[in-house]
């Protein structure tokens, strides 16, 4: 009999009675089970692992069980999943053609417990595609009521939930001072009064040693607890809840809950904010040409700064140390010097790649209801352009194999229309190797490991020595070689000599394996090939 192992996935879309001992999750696995037992004479067998989410919508697939079942599917470990309903597994008909055809490329079906019918036949399909239509059209309306009912009472002044913002305790509908905490954001108020900058109040903030909130998170996870970035603090000098008022969306409400912040300062505030954040936005940044300008910061802590040289009429941009214009009566060999071009697309490649990798808006994002969710999945995969994507970029730091890019949480949230405090701190940041390599006066930049690239100029000399060397043995000499082939009798005797390195040595080149210092020139001027037997164990060990 062929064994058939069985996997339960239940899902509950609220967290409320999931603290309960026995709750819906428990009372959806319990009906599963019994449906599997009375199976057993088929070759049904359960599988210990248990997939469970609580109060996750079923209107996205971005459920942590449910991404960790289909693993389980495309590896093969699962032959049937058995769910209590349909739409336990899914709301929406798009979706459900996804897991379909996932399913069947693994070779899985599905039962619903309490819904029998066989999707072999057109009527079950029917049947099936008819019962995803209504749990879609629920999931909608749903939506639809609670978001009036949110904005509704917003509208009267409510707190209706959500990160608590610092300086606050919810108190029902409401907030209540936290005055441990509203002296934190007095004090910061009044750093931006004196200071009139984002970048002087973070650092004053620091020498006072003035932090976020610390949470602890499900899993006993903590995160705050930190100095504040400039974009938290922009975050918290532009929210109107420390001046008593409730935004919705666009829309600014009194609120029922005290001021921390009296409203005539705050206002004032935000006029600075503003005028500030005018010469940063005005036309003269839209008319530049490097978007990773003061962002680019090399191993011993330099900014690299725009630059730029013209060949044949043409303008090449660059990013270089900035000791290299500080300081140009020295030499600087450890200093960077990037074509633009490739390195902002490299950049705009990696931040693409993060925000769209499976699980992202799992693990960027904290406290969101269900349709939050889904709005910010679907922003996520929306990237935008390269300009979009790099101007997310606060930071980035490169060392020599290595980069890591600090993503600039308040632009970041500003784009999935969630609140800086619903951005998962550890996924500001994307660690990444980063390779050079160079072929004569040509720099290439790599993402990860550096792709094997052969040096079609060093292979061609070689080849071109090995053909002289021959004429040498023929008894043609050096300068008559030189005369027949239009170089002079030095460059003839130095491409000869590349004719004498080891086969070892040529097998690598040929693979494009050999370290990058290994070019046609670095042979040549330290007589390289002449000196090979002395020098071969040196050469295996780069």
């Amino acid at each position: 009999m062929r064994r058939i192992r069985c996997a339960i996935y239940t899902r509950k879309s609220s967290e409320d009675g999931l603290e309960q001992d026995f709750n819906s999750l428990d009372a959806q696995r319990e009906a599963c089970e019994a449906y599997i037992a009375s199976q057993k004479h088929e070759g049904w067998e359960l599988l210990p692992h248990h997939y469970d989410d609580g109060g996750i919508s079923g209107g996205h697939l971005e459920r942590p069980a449910l991404q960790r079942l289909m693993q389980a599917v495309d590896g093969k470990r699962v032959d049937q999943i058995v769910v209590y309903k349909i739409d336990r597994l899914t709301r929406s008909l798009a979706d459900f053609a996804k897991l379909v055809d996932r399913l069947a490329a693994a070779e899985t079906s599905f039962v619903s417990v309490t819904q029998s019918f066989n999707t072999a036949t057109s009527m079950g399909r029917l049947t099936l595609n008819m019962l995803l239509s209504f749990a879609q059209f629920e999931r909608e309306v749903t939506a639809e009521r609670i978001r009036d009912k949110i904005a509704a009472s917003k509208r009267k002044g409510m707190w209706m939930g959500g990160s608590v913002p610092l300086g606050y305790q919810p108190d029902g509908r409401t907030l209540k001072i936290d005055e441990t905490e509203a002296d934190t954001i007095r004090t910061l108020y009044d750093l931006y009064l004196k200071l009139g900058t984002l970048r002087d109040v973070k650092e004053r903030a620091e020498d006072l040693d003035l932090r976020s909130r610390r949470r602890e998170r499900a899993g006993g996870r903590i995160s705050g607890g930190t100095h504040f970035d400039r974009g938290h603090l922009q975050h918290i000098l532009s929210n109107p809840v420390y001046a008593g008022r409730i935004r919705h969306k666009k829309q600014v409400y009194d609120g029922q809950h005290p001021a921390i912040i009296d409203p005539t300062v705050w206002d004032k505030v935000q006029d600075m904010l503003q005028s500030g954040a005018a010469v940063a936005r005005g036309s003269r940044q839209k008319a530049t040409r490097s978007p990773l300008a003061g962002k680019l910061f090399d191993e011993t802590g330099d900014r690299l700064t725009p630059s730029h040289s013209r060949k044949n009429g043409k303008r090449l941009r660059y990013y270089i140390s900035r000791r290299l214009v500080k300081d140009r009566s020295r030499k600087h060999p450890d200093a960077w010097r990037l074509p633009a071009d490739q390195v902002e697309e490299l950049l705009a490649e990696l931040v693409g790649r993060h925000l769209t990798r499976p699980g992202a808006v799992v693990a960027m994002t904290e406290d969101l209801t269900a349709a939050e969710l889904t709005d910010v999945s679907k922003k996520l995969q929306d990237q935008g352009d390269a300009t979009e994507l790099l101007a997310l970029i606060e930071r980035v730091d490169l060392q020599p194999g290595s980069l890591t890019v600090r993503l600039d949480m308040a632009m970041l949230a500003d784009r999935l229309g969630s609140k800086q405090e619903q951005i998962n701190l550890a996924e500001l940041t994307i660690e990444a190797p980063f390779q050079m390599r160079r072929r004569g006066v040509e720099l290439k930049l790599h993402l990860g490991e550096a792709p094997a690239e052969i040096d079609r100029t060093l292979v061609q000399n070689i080849m071109k020595g090995r053909s002289w060397l021959a004429m040498v043995i023929a008894g043609k000499t050096f300068s008559e070689i030189a005369d027949s082939e239009g170089v002079s009798k030095r460059r003839v005797q130095d491409v000869t000599n590349l004719a004498l390195l080891a086969p070892e040595v040529l097998d690598r080149i040929a693979a494009g394996e050999q370290p990058d210092c290994l070019t046609t020139d670095y042979l040549i001027k330290t007589r390289f090939s002449a000196v090979w037997s002395e020098q071969h164990a040196q050469f295996a060990s780069l």
